[in-house]
């Protein structure tokens, strides 16, 4: 396995580990709660939805992890065209989310509205790091690693997500990102969410 510092990149042996990281580590964010209310339904429908995410890196982007497996970060590789999706998503989405899928849908189309097009990146799908095992630099080691990646491509690749909140709006600010788009990404009745954009560092 290739490792920077203390991470290293996951196998798909993971698949479910890191699933049900993510669905701990994104329980209590604002889109959450605004996906599927119920602490016991988002408990329950969590990790399926989120082994999409993790199953479809897999397959054609990058997962990086910890040695323990107490964080994880799925990177997707997106040309100018745009991002697609994985086939037979819906399908499968509607599968995992029953009766809360339209809201799903609904929070997809927003995201893809902003996403950026006509610029080749990557797109930093999900950054978790298990409840147990935050505040100890793990995202900032997670992001260092493929930022290094990008930084070294020829040519140099930029970087996109959507920070979950104000708070982690901030700690992206601080690794180079900066806001895309002018507007935040207004849930229905619900919290924002913020596009971000990384350039290159200079080499």
């Amino acid at each position: 396995m290739t490792t920077y510092n203390q991470i290293v990149r996951a196998e798909e042996q993971d698949t479910d580990e890191l699933s049900h990281v993510i669905a701990l580590a994104f329980h209590d964010l604002p889109p959450s709660r605004w996906l599927i209310a119920g602490d016991d339904d988002r408990r329950r429908v969590f990790p399926g939805y989120f082994r999409l995410y993790v199953a479809d890196a897999m397959r054609r982007g990058h997962v990086y992890t910890t040695a323990d497996r107490s964080a994880v970060a799925l990177w997707l590789p997106v040309g100018e065209a745009g991002e697609p999706a994985p086939d037979g998503y819906d399908q499968a989405l509607a599968a995992v989310t029953e009766r809360w899928v339209d809201r799903f849908r609904t929070f997809d189309a927003l995201l893809d509205k902003h996403h950026p097009t006509g610029l080749r990146h990557d797109h930093l799908a999900i950054l978790a790091v298990h409840p147990d095992h935050q505040r100890r630099g793990l995202g900032t080691e997670l992001l260092a690693a493929h930022h290094a990646r990008l930084d070294a491509a020829d040519p140099p690749t930029a970087a996109y997500l959507e920070a979950s909140d104000p708070g982690t709006r901030q700690l992206y600010l601080r690794h180079g990102y900066t806001d895309h788009g002018g507007d935040p990404i207004q849930l229905p009745a619900g919290p924002q969410m913020h596009p971000m954009l990384r350039h290159p560092a200079a080499k």
